[in-house]
């Protein structure tokens, strides 16, 4: 079984898709990650990220494994280096490169078959999975979003300018929204769940149930 839960960042769909997938025994897919580690491949070989020909030779180059939570890139633990501000706005911009994209998705897919997984994004449930057995499309309001997004950047010991990081984050739901290429938005048949004034248990609780149900009612 699939289960896509897409959104803008600040949502909190990587953390609600980590405890969907532990609750139910599933595989967790950090599909952000994949896109992260494509940006930081390009900044470590001074390729711009608008470069398609360039991201082209970096996809080609790169070993990308995905194990325990942890993100190898060509055998090196970058699992902390993506998760910079700088890494994070970069992966906007790859991620509506023509290039990047299909190849991402083409290995996605891949890692998916034969197994039960959660995977969170911003096209998980449009265009990697359109026939996921259940979609969620989470938000909440912005500025529930930034205060979420610079709680969990200081608590990694990094300062936060709130006023560039509103910047950050308005330009990348821009970016994400109007691009060509799989704009995020939610599936026809996605659930849309605001998650503004939720706990992580209580929007976990609504998912879970929501999949269980689909579950037992599923035919055999």
């Amino acid at each position: 079984m699939i289960v896509t839960i897409d959104g803008p960042a600040g949502s909190g769909k990587s953390t609600a898709a980590r405890a969907l997938a532990r609750r139910l025994g599933f595989e967790f897919l950090d599909t952000g990650a994949m896109f992260r580690a494509v940006a930081l491949a390009a900044q470590k070989q001074g390729i711009d990220l608008t470069d398609h020909q360039g991201l082209q030779r970096v996809m080609e180059a790169m070993h990308l494994e995905m194990s325990s939570g942890r993100i190898l890139l060509n055998g090196e633990d970058v699992s902390e280096q993506i998760r910079t501000p700088e890494i994070s706005a970069g992966s906007s911009v790859v991620a509506a490169s023509p290039v990047v994209r299909p190849r991402l998705a083409e290995l996605q897919r891949r890692l998916a078959e034969g197994r039960s997984i959660v995977c969170e994004g911003r096209d998980q449930g449009t265009a990697v999975f359109p026939q996921a057995e259940c979609k969620f499309f989470l938000f909440a309001d912005p500025e529930e979003r930034l205060r979420r997004r610079a709680r969990e950047l200081q608590a990694k010991g990094r300062a936060v300018d709130l006023d560039a990081l509103r910047q950050e984050m308005t330009a990348r739901d821009q970016r994400d929204a109007e691009r060509e290429l799989a704009p995020m938005k939610p599936a026809d048949d996605a659930i849309l769940l605001d998650s503004t004034g939720l706990t992580l248990d209580q929007v976990v609780d609504r998912m879970e149930q929501e999949v269980r149900q689909r579950r037992t009612n599923a035919p055999r």
